[in-house]
């Protein structure tokens, strides 16, 4: 099980957290450079200047310590900042696959393109690029979402991984997941029979400061509440605690389920 976290702040990339599972890691600069992000308004939109700080927490499957689970993530601070989630496919290791392999390998991909001319900032193209460039067997579901300097958050994703907008204590938006059928989430794929990002669902959402964005996969949301993700973010002022709170929340929901989930907090850099 993971937990990350994230506040506005200016932050440098870390996709080396794919492979470094861990239980309690803050990936911040120094406060010098506006760590913490904090406005005093949550009526205005959000203005330029924004970025993300991280927390991360996780637990594996007792069965999957080893490899450190099967799900990867990756955080960026191109531009206002870019999160990704991708959740590999579990049923690969029937196959004597690792199911890891594959959701770790599109993650490296995916933070290795951020600031590619053909993307040109668009999540679609990035799920496009990354899976392109992914060579290992197996298939994940993914989640992607890049905010913009004026407070624009982009999302694409393919599956059933997905991302809450939270603002004054109400989720104001959220992503539908994507299912063939129960327990059969869409998925990019290494064989054909695969989804593309032709078949990402995107979204665009103007982002005011103060809002929290929670990301993370099925994991996270098939066993926590909308209603207890609020209330814990309503209990903690600090996004690294929260993490923390949710970590401990889905510890006792979950038992040893693999997740990952994003929280990020919107504000201007001071």
């Amino acid at each position: 099980m993971a937990n990350s976290i994230y506040r506005a702040s200016m932050l440098q990339s870390y996709s080396q957290l794919l492979f470094q599972p861990c239980l309690s890691n803050k990936h911040c600069v120094p406060k010098k450079t506006n760590l913490l992000c904090f406005a005093s308004s949550q009526l205005n939109p959000a203005r330029s200047e924004v970025s993300f700080c991280t927390g991360t927490h996780l637990i594996p499957h007792p069965n999957k310590v080893e490899r450190g689970g099967e799900d990867a993530f990756f955080v960026s601070n191109f531009k206002g900042g870019v999160i990704a989630v991708a959740d590999g496919v579990s049923g690969w290791a029937e196959q004597n696959v690792d199911p890891s392999l594959f959701s770790k390998e599109l993650m490296a991909n995916a933070s290795s393109l951020v600031g590619d001319l053909e993307v040109n900032y668009d999540p679609q193209i990035l799920i496009r690029k990354a899976h392109a460039a992914t060579g290992s067997k197996g298939s994940a579901t993914a989640i992607v979402a890049m905010l913009e300097r004026n407070g624009t958050m982009k999302v694409a994703s393919v599956g059933d991984c997905g991302l809450r907008v939270i603002r004054k204590g109400q989720i104001i938006f959220s992503t539908t997941p994507q299912e063939h059928y129960f327990d059969c989430p869409y998925q990019l794929s290494s064989e054909l029979v695969g989804q593309t990002y032709l078949d990402a669902v995107v979204s665009s959402v103007e982002l005011v400061e103060g809002d929290t964005i929670v990301m993370g996969s099925d994991g996270l949301f098939d066993n926590v509440f909308d209603g207890e993700i609020v209330s814990t973010l309503a209990a903690y002022s600090d996004v690294v605690e929260a993490g923390m709170c949710f970590f401990l929340l889905t510890l006792v929901s979950v038992k040893g389920l693999v997740y990952y989930s994003i929280v990020s907090h919107l504000g201007s850099r001071e």
